[in-house]
């Protein structure tokens, strides 16, 4: 039974003391700050209904009654009995339990909601809790529709015993079930979020998004301090330190929240409707005697210029309405590899890339384009978000190769870009890559296992650097203009080779020296090649691209597939 949403004010006390910087604010600034405050930025605790009143659209916003409550099965008492808590904690929030389900829009977009309330009991997840996050999940499953959660918690409600721990469980299949129907989940973590919350369904969405200062995390700091005796560090379970770590996706505040939650939204749009068929009569150059012959180590040069376009270039320009996600959700962040849901057109997809920069403060910051391990398992994470979510792969190649260092190795980097490639060659949705300069050795093939590879004119694309080169056959790196031009490095012949399958013309004198024309050229380019491939089905894209790597190298005819088992 659903009931039209009551707009509620609320939270509007005379003053209150900023626990972030400790001025006194007057409510109504405070309140139409979204409860931010306006002098130190700290993000003050939301009722679930004002949460819910800032997110959605109002029209169209439904409550969902939630017949689920909270029972003493054990009989529990502390210093106060269980049933009289709860009586305390219906009678301070005037909610019957610390969840509110919603259904409506955000920006037009539909989702389904469950809004954690931490002023009841915590946040703490008990039965009924437990319950109403599985029944918001069953909606989204109904509804063909995104779900939204917004969690706030202590953890498990202790007072349950086991029954609260077998809630961990419960929202966590609930959530598998929508990974195989390809329902996005998003993830809005507000401060605290910890626990049985942290360690299931807060954490096992495609998207975690979290508040500014918002601390999540198993285990919380007075556990572990009395438990392990260990000093924390400063900014421990915070937000800032868990996107450093790639554990989170993004920080929003709430003036950016429901712009960043639209643009996720419509990535998990359900497509109606056939792609439209298209032609191919695009921009790109498929015939290698089309393009005139380059000298090989003069192209290497261009493919290094420091002002060609990077990838977040090309995403300024090529792409509308990008939202960068990061972390592998394993430990790591890579900087040198940038990702995110994005429009093409009116298609929503996947955009990956390598990422160097204009200056060397930007080459520094960016690990010169080089990623680590972290990177392309932040790459293949947001790949199968894209598999799940059936929406094309668009991957940017702009690397002198993958990050080599002591640490890179301790943390497996063959074995991520080893795994990469596969998923890659394996995927069901179109695949574009696109090598704007450097394509270097397994660094960049970690990014192209694609249906259609495209390279700008004076782009490169090698097994090895030619100065690697030269200094392993020649022991004389002086020689990388001979090595440049035996490698085959520039577009042409990898065209002639069927490396690539089409080459974009470059300026006269180079992408640098026009981003906003070559960014036009990538844009038709890519559009064109999303949308034929778009029309293709699954189990064909996948068996063609498969076959385009097969035939690498092969020398003899190999036999017809339907002749085979006669």
């Amino acid at each position: 039974m659903t009931k039209p949403a009551t707009r509620r004010t609320g939270e509007e006390t005379d003053w209150t003391v900023c626990p972030g910087c400790g001025d006194m604010l007057y409510g109504r600034r405070l309140a139409r700050n979204l409860r931010v405050c306006p002098e130190c930025g700290h993000h003050h605790r939301l009722t679930a209904h004002a949460r819910v009143e800032q997110l959605f659209d109002e029209e169209g916003l439904e409550l969902l009654d939630i017949a689920e409550r909270s029972v003493d099965v054990l009989g529990f008492s502390d210093t106060k009995p269980y049933t009289s808590r709860l009586e305390q904690a219906r009678a301070a929030t005037g909610l019957e339990e610390g969840v509110v389900l919603a259904t409506g829009t955000i920006r037009g977009h539909p989702v389904a909601a469950a809004v954690m309330d931490f002023r009841f009991l915590g946040g703490s997840l008990g039965s009924a809790t437990g319950e109403a996050i599985t029944r918001a999940a069953e909606i989204a499953s109904d509804r063909r529709v995104p779900l939204l959660l917004v969690t706030a918690s202590g953890g498990a409600r202790m007072q349950e015993g086991a029954l609260s721990l077998m809630q961990m469980a419960k929202t966590s299949q609930a959530l598998g079930r929508l990974d195989e129907e390809g329902l996005l989940t998003v993830s809005l973590v507000t401060d605290p979020t910890y626990g049985g919350v942290a360690a299931s369904f807060a954490t096992l969405c495609d998207v975690i998004i979290a508040e500014p200062g918002a601390r999540l995390g198993f285990a919380g700091p007075r556990v572990i301090e009395q438990t392990i005796r260990q000093t924390l560090p400063e900014g421990f379970q915070t937000a800032e330190s868990l996107l450093e770590q790639g554990m989170i996706d993004a920080i929003r505040p709430r003036n950016a929240q429901r712009t960043a939650l639209a643009r996720l939204l419509a990535a998990g749009r359900r497509r109606t409707g056939r792609p439209k068929a298209v032609g191919t009569g695009d921009v790109v150059v498929r015939e290698g005697a089309e393009l005139p012959r380059l000298d090989a180590w003069q192209t290497v040069q261009r493919a290094r210029d420091l002002d060609r376009p990077t990838t977040l270039d090309y995403v300024g320009r090529v792409f509308d309405d990008f939202e960068e996600l990061r972390g592998d959700r394993g430990g790591g962040e890579c900087s040198a590899l940038i990702g995110g849901v994005a429009r093409l057109g009116d298609r929503p997809v996947v955009v990956l890339g390598h990422q160097k920069g204009h200056t060397i403060t930007e080459l520094t910051n960016r690990n010169y384009g080089m990623a680590t391990p972290a990177g392309y398992r932040k790459a293949a994470r947001l790949m199968r978000v894209a598999e799940k979510l059936s929406i094309p792969v668009v991957t940017f190649v702009d690397t002198p190769g993958a990050f080599p260092g002591v640490e890179a190795e301790q943390h497996g980097q063959a074995v991520a870009i080893a795994e990469n490639i596969r998923l890659m060659a394996g995927l069901s949705v179109p695949i574009v890559a696109l090598i704007t300069g450097e394509g270097g050795s397994g660094g960049a093939l970690g990014l192209a296992v694609a249906d259609e590879v495209l390279i700008c004119s004076n782009g490169v694309y090698s097994v090895i650097s030619p100065e690697g080169c030269a200094s392993i056959l020649w022991s004389d790196p002086s020689k990388a203009p001979t090595a440049a031009n035996a490698l085959g490095v520039d577009s042409r012949r990898l065209l002639e080779h069927g490396i690539v399958d089409g080459v974009i013309p470059e300026p006269e004198d180079g992408s640098q020296s026009d981003h906003a024309l070559v960014a036009e050229r990538v844009r038709g380019a890519l559009e064109e090649a999303v949308d034929r491939l778009a029309a293709v089905d699954p189990t064909t894209l996948r068996e063609r691209r498969r076959a385009r790597f097969r035939r690498f190298g092969a020398t003899a005819a190999q036999p017809d597939e339907n002749e085979e088992g006669k």
